[in-house]
This record gives C-alpha cells, sequence and structure tokens, in this order.
C-alpha cells in the first residue's frame, strides 16, 4: 500500500544538482511524482562527472557554480538548507544569497533532532509553491544524501501537524 502524499503546498523542487543534498532532493522529487527543475553549470558538472540527463535541469551559460547558485534561489519562493555542524562552501553562499535576495530561508541541522512538523509548518506559513533545496555536497559530508533523502522523503509524507486550516 503507498503512503499517502502531502506536498505542503510545494509543486516543485530545486536544486543545482551537486552530490549530497541537491541529489537528494532531485531523487525525492523523481521517486515521489513532484515536479523537479533547476539550474547547473554549463556542461551539466557536478563534482561526480556529467548530471544523468533524467534530472531536468537548465544549463547555465557558465560553469560557475556560485551563478546557479543564485539562479536557483532567484527562481524558487524560499530555500531549505540541509547541512551538518556549521554551513560553509556553497551552502554558506546559498544563505547569503538568500538573505540577500529577501527570500525566506529555513536552516536544518540534521546531525541533531530534525523536527518535520516544524519544516512542514514553515512551508505552509510562507506558502512556497517552488522550493529551492541545498546543503553540503557528499564528498564533504559521506552520509549527507541518505540523511537528506530520508528528511524529505518522510516531510512528503507527513501531515502538517502544525498548520492552520
Amino acid at each position: 500500500m503507498a503512503s499517502e502524499l502531502f506536498t505542503h503546498g510545494i509543486s516543485k523542487l530545486v536544486s543545482g544538482g551537486q552530490t549530497g543534498v541537491d541529489r537528494a532532493a532531485l531523487d525525492v522529487a523523481l521517486d515521489l511524482g513532484i515536479d523537479h527543475g533547476g539550474w547547473c553549470p554549463q556542461g551539466r558538472i557536478a563534482e561526480d562527472g556529467r548530471l544523468d540527463a533524467r534530472y531536468l535541469l537548465t544549463e547555465m551559460d557558465s560553469p560557475d557554480y556560485a551563478a546557479r547558485t543564485e539562479q536557483n534561489v532567484i527562481d524558487s519562493d524560499a530555500t531549505l538548507i540541509l547541512y551538518r555542524r556549521r554551513m560553509q562552501g556553497g551552502t554558506l553562499l546559498t544563505y547569503r544569497i538568500a538573505n540577500r535576495r529577501k527570500k525566506p530561508v529555513l536552516r536544518v541541522r540534521i546531525d541533531g533532532d530534525v523536527s518535520i512538523p516544524q519544516i512542514a509548518s514553515w512551508l505552509h506559513q510562507h506558502s512556497i509553491a517552488i522550493l529551492n533545496v541545498a546543503g553540503p555536497r557528499g564528498s564533504s559530508h559521506p552520509r549527507i544524501y541518505h540523511d537528506a533523502y530520508r528528511i524529505l522523503s518522510e516531510l512528503f509524507r507527513t501531515e502538517c501537524i502544525l498548520c492552520d486550516g
């Protein structure tokens, strides 16, 4: 029996396609039938090589990771950042861009207790349709893909008990 899907108003998940959190978001979208997309660097590059065509990402005119990060923030209603210990590199850049662009951003440390109901409530509070999901790449945090996949899968299988209406 398939479990019920709760999209929490999300119609599309966006990421840059990098290994780790980005890739987990795209795989959850594919596995659960949620629309996905986003921008990736020219050449569809990621640290593990060229991105698979099943990921419906649009190539930038530049190989610059920062350019695609900014475009994904611009094209989304909000950004969910999943990380461990502290934000750094591209994860920190994503947070700074979201703040500069005055876009809602939720940082969730996944090396402690994660409140799925609180994430769902945040999604509802901000009426988010297009959600950018970001976080560390797989080489810097080897288990981050699996943890992010589990959290995102659980999020979309959890009814929002903290939401009004």
